[in-house]
C-alpha cells in the first residue's frame, strides 16, 4: 500500500551506537501534504474498485456475469464507468505513492545513519501484514507483493534520477507490451471464428477450461462465505490459492516496479512539493486525464459490444489498458498535487487524515467487508447488485472520514501504523499525543 505508514510519518532513527536514543515522530512541518491527501482518495478509491468482488464472486470483478444478482447495470454502463475512473487507477496512484514513501522514509533513514536494513526489516513486516491479509481477510491483497517489490526497488535507490525515470518509463512501457501480447489475443481465440481455426482449437479449449475452473472455484467459495464457515474459507485459500502471493508478485511486478521507480524518480525531482511550474503541470495533468480517459472508454465499448465476455473483459482490464492507465494515473497524481494546497476545508482535512491513516484504513476497511457480506456476520455476500455495492462503499467512506480527523487528533498515528512502527524499529512508542 503507499508505504502507507510513513510516506505519511518519515519516523526517525537510531544512529548506530545511540539505540537509546528516542526516535522522533515526524513533525508537522516535514510532512508532505499532497502525499496524505492523494493518498487519502487513493484509499478511497480503492474500494470502490473492490467493492463488487467484496460482495460477489472474485471474477465479478471484471465478469459481469459472475453477479449471483441481477448487476443492476443496464448496458454496462456502470461497469464502463468503473473501467474508465476507478479500476487499476488508484493502484497505479498508490505504487507510485509506495516508491514515494519508499525513498523519503530511507532519506530520513541515511540522515539518522541508519542502512537499507531497516527499510528491508520495515518491508518485511509489511509482507507479514499482507499475508495475515490475504489468507485470512481479502484475496485481492497488495501488501505483501508490494513489500517484495519494495526491496528490489531498495536496490535502485542511488541511481540517479535520470536512470530511475527513464527505467521506470521504458520498464513500464515493456511491460504494457507485454501484457498486451499475453493478453489481447485470448478474446479472439475465445470468442470470435478466430478461434474455430484448427491451428487454435486446442488453445481454446483450453481457455474454456481455464474459465470453468476459475467459475468452479467461485462456486466453492461463495458456498464457504454464505454459510458462514470460517474456518472452511480459510482452509479453501490455503487448499486451493497457496502460492497466489507469489504468482501476483511475478505477474503484477511488470507493472508494481517501474511505477515505483517512477514515484522514487519524482520525489526527487521536488513533484510532489508542487515546485513544478503549475501552468504546465495543469496542462500536462488534463492532457494525460482525458486522452487516457478516451482510450479507456474505447476499450470498454469494445469491451461491451463484445457482450462483456470472460476473456473480452480480461482483455481490456490487462491486455489493452496498462498504457491509457499510466496516462490517467499521472494526470491525476498532477492535478492532485495542484488541488492539495487548497484542500484545506472540512472535506480535504479529513481525506488527508484518512490518507494519514490509510495503513489501518486498507486493512479495517476488508475487515469491515468481511463482516458485511460473510455468513458468520451479516451474510449479505452474493445478495446485493452493483448500485447497492456502491452504497455500502459510500458508507464505508463516511466511516473513514468520521473516524481518522478525531484520532489523529488524540493519537500521533494510526492504530496499524503505530504498530507497524514498533515492530520495524523492536521497541514501544508513545501513541498518545
Amino acid at each position: 500500500m503507499t508505504e502507507i505508514a510513513d510516506t505519511q510519518a518519515g519516523g526517525g532513527v537510531a544512529t548506530p551506537g545511540q539505540s537509546g536514543e528516542a526516535i522522533a515522530p515526524a513533525k508537522a512541518a516535514e510532512r508532505i501534504a499532497s502525499l496524505d491527501f492523494i493518498r487519502g482518495l487513493a484509499v478511497m478509491g480503492i474500494l470502490a474498485a473492490n467493492i463488487v468482488a467484496f460482495g460477489q464472486p472474485f471474477s465479478a470483478y471484471m465478469y459481469p456475469e459472475s453477479f449471483l444478482v441481477p448487476a443492476g447495470d443496464p448496458g454496462g454502463w456502470q461497469w464502463i464507468a468503473q473501467f474508465v475512473v476507478i479500476d487499476g487507477k488508484m493502484r497505479g496512484l498508490f505504487t507510485i505513492l509506495f516508491g514515494a514513501g519508499l525513498v523519503l522514509f530511507m532519506d530520513r533513514a541515511w540522515a539518522r545513519g541508519a542502512t537499507r536494513w531497516l527499510q528491508a526489516r520495515r518491508l518485511l513486516w509489511l509482507l507479514v501484514f499482507g499475508l495475515i491479509h490475504y489468507f485470512l481477510i481479502w484475496r485481492g491483497d497488495i501488501l505483501s507483493y508490494y513489500a517484495m517489490v519494495g526491496w528490489i526497488v531498495l536496490l535502485c535507490l542511488r541511481w540517479t534520477v535520470k536512470t530511475q525515470l527513464v527505467v521506470g518509463m521504458l520498464g513500464y512501457l515493456a511491460g504494457a507490451i507485454l501484457y498486451a501480447a499475453l493478453m489481447v489475443p485470448l478474446s479472439f481465440i475465445a470468442d470470435t471464428s478466430m478461434g474455430e481455426n484448427a491451428v487454435y482449437a486446442d488453445m481454446r479449449s483450453e481457455l474454456e477450461a481455464s474459465k470453468q475452473e476459475a467459475l468452479a472455484d467461485d462456486v466453492i467459495e461463495t458456498e464457504v462465505k454464505q454459510s458462514g464457515d470460517y474456518a472452511g474459507f480459510v482452509g479453501h485459500r490455503v487448499d486451493e490459492h497457496l502460492f497466489e502471493p507469489l504468482t501476483n508478485v511475478l505477474f503484477f511486478s511488470i507493472e508494481t516496479f517501474p511505477l515505483m521507480l517512477i514515484g522514487v524518480a519524482l520525489y526527487r525531482l521536488g513533484f510532489f512539493n508542487g515546485g513544478w511550474d503549475r501552468a504546465k503541470m495543469r496542462r500536462w495533468g488534463w492532457i494525460g486525464l482525458i486522452v487516457g480517459g478516451l482510450l479507456h472508454l474505447a476499450i470498454a465499448i469494445w469491451a461491451k459490444a463484445g457482450g462483456f465476455t470472460y476473456y473480452g473483459t480480461l482483455s481490456a482490464f490487462v491486455g489493452m489498458s496498462p498504457l491509457p492507465r499510466l496516462f490517467m494515473v499521472l494526470g491525476m497524481a498532477v492535478l492532485l498535487v495542484l488541488a492539495a494546497p487548497k484542500a484545506t476545508g472540512w472535506l480535504g482535512q479529513r481525506v488527508a487524515a484518512a490518507g494519514r491513516a490509510a495503513f489501518t484504513n486498507y486493512l479495517g476497511t476488508s475487515v469491515l467487508m468481511l463482516l458485511v457480506f460473510h455468513g458468520w456476520a451479516f451474510g449479505l455476500f452474493g445478495e446485493l447488485n452493483r448500485p447497492q455495492l456502491y452504497l455500502v462503499t459510500l458508507i464505508a467512506w463516511m466511516i473513514m472520514l468520521a473516524w481518522s480527523k478525531p484520532w489523529l487528533q488524540r493519537f500521533r498515528y494510526g492504530p496499524l501504523e503505530w504498530l507497524w512502527r514498533c515492530l520495524t524499529y523492536g521497541k514501544v512508542f508513545p501513541l498518545r499525543r
